[in-house]
């Protein structure tokens, strides 16, 4: 299904409106404080805004709102944990993934308190995937990883991206991942989002 945001409004962004295919990564860059990490957060609908977002033809509107941030699941720059080990988090066992990114099943008994700001980024990216979400909101997800990790990172998310042809935007800052992996790229311009060249 695609994520389709109409005449959205939020902070300094005005009436954007943007679709996003099943399968598709849209990278999405500015400026610190353009407003890119408040832009996801209205689509999850966890800032108030104006517009309509739908996820295929049905609206925001028409979910509860848990039910919503369930199906369009933003993975923060800084993710929250609240139980002790981090397989406490998870939805469902997620052994391929682990080993994808590098962990053993170990990891899911970890101490939250243990895991370093890398380790937290990729493990909750492998948390929102076990919930099966239906469209996947990235903020700068590689931010805290060397170039290996960030490597592995990518590969794996792509593969699930395609697999299970879910709409994405990626909030990134390297002008070279988002030509690895995005499918388009707009950059905030003030108001608006801008196609990049």
């Amino acid at each position: 299904m695609a994520l389709t945001i109409k005449a959205l409004s939020i902070g300094a962004l005005k009436d954007i409106h943007l679709v996003v295919e099943p399968g598709e990564i849209v990278c999405l860059s500015g400026e610190s404080g353009s407003g890119k990490s408040r832009f996801l957060r209205a689509i999850a609908d966890l800032e108030p805004h104006e517009g309509e977002v739908y996820l295929g033809e049905r609206n925001r509107l028409d979910f509860q709102a848990h039910d919503w941030r369930h199906r369009v699941m933003l993975v923060p720059a800084e993710s929250q944990w609240w139980a002790d080990t981090a397989g406490e988090h998870f939805c469902k066992p997620m052994p391929k993934a682990l080993a994808a990114l590098g962990f053993g099943d170990e990891a899911m008994d970890w101490s939250v308190a243990r895991l370093s700001s890398g380790e937290k980024q990729r493990l909750a990216a492998a948390r929102a995937l076990s919930c099966a979400p239906e469209a996947l909101l990235l903020d700068e997800p590689t931010a805290n990883l060397d170039d290996e990790n960030t490597e592995q990172f990518e590969r794996w998310v792509r593969q699930e991206i395609a697999a299970a042809a879910m709409p994405v935007i990626w909030v990134a800052h390297d002008e070279v991942q988002m030509k690895r992996v995005g499918n388009r790229h707009f950059r905030i311009k003030g108001d608006h989002l801008e196609p990049a060249t």
